[in-house]
């Protein structure tokens, strides 16, 4: 099942998609429960909105061996967990918009496991239990600032910088994925989504130990390989198979 957010009429509600045209209106929200209504709309009249607002918005850093060599980094012993800010989030098809002052923009492609349910200090064999979907993010950065800034609190964060979308896709085959990403419709990198150093059950295992886990947090789950600098006009796709594609273009604030 493939459930989305939308806006129509001024209102934005949660739907499920039922073909690949058609979305069901539902009341109420898969997390704390709903009930399906006899509205059906067409995908195209929709304004779409990310497919969940969460309560934490959880990352995952340096957990693909390409990325880590192409960043300079070394490779992390454990799991390692930090934080994004809801004022990034964009839905797909809205532009990310490049600061000013902004240098060097780099695409992130990667996964997002939706939590279903509120659990605390699981095993890793009762982690899927509690996954209610998955969805795609970019984690868009800026690089000259995630160097020189303390925090990432603008290199990471900036409004705008983690478009994520189209909508959450419930059942998913990760063994199998492949993430791919393309720049102006020329495809730029590829590789396996599962080829993480520590996998999803290992990451919410870890996690649930000293964090409760609500319905609607989300965890994305990093990246491989290196980014082109991002220039005013690209057009960004990352697609993950079963999943669908988030599409972005890429602004530059001021720019005619």
């Amino acid at each position: 099942m493939r459930w989305l957010r939308y806006t129509i009429d001024g209102n934005t509600h949660y739907g499920m998609l039922t073909d690949a045209d058609k979305v069901k209106q539902v009341v109420g929200d898969p997390f704390q429960g709903y009930e399906t209504t006899s509205t059906v709309l067409k995908l195209e009249d929709l304004r779409l909105e990310v497919p969940v607002v969460p309560p934490t918005f959880y990352c995952v850093g340096l957990n693909y061996v390409k990325h880590i060599g192409a960043e300079g980094m070394s490779i992390p012993a454990k799991p390692d967990v930090g934080y994004r800010a809801n004022n990034a989030l964009v839905a797909h098809g809205q532009d990310v918009i490049m600061p000013a002052d902004s240098k060097r923009i780099h695409y992130e492609g990667e996964l997002v496991v939706v939590i279903g349910k509120k659990v605390k200090n699981i095993d890793a064999g009762q982690v899927k239990d509690c996954i209610f979907g998955y969805t795609i993010g970019n984690d868009v950065s800026e690089r000259n600032w995630q160097a020189s800034d303390r925090t990432f609190w603008r290199a990471k964060n900036s409004d705008t910088f983690k478009p994520m979308g189209p909508w959450i896709t419930t059942e998913a085959d990760l063994r199998s994925m492949e993430t791919a990403v393309s720049v102006n419709g020329k495809e730029s990198i590829r590789f396996s989504t599962a080829d993480m150093l520590f996998g999803v059950e290992e990451f919410i295992s870890t996690m649930s130990r000293y964090l409760t886990l609500y319905p609607g947090d989300m965890i994305w789950m990093g990246t491989d390989g290196k980014s082109p600098d991002l220039q005013h006009g690209d057009r960004v796709d990352v697609s993950l198979t079963g999943l669908g594609t988030l599409s972005n273009r890429f602004v530059k604030e001021g720019a005619a």
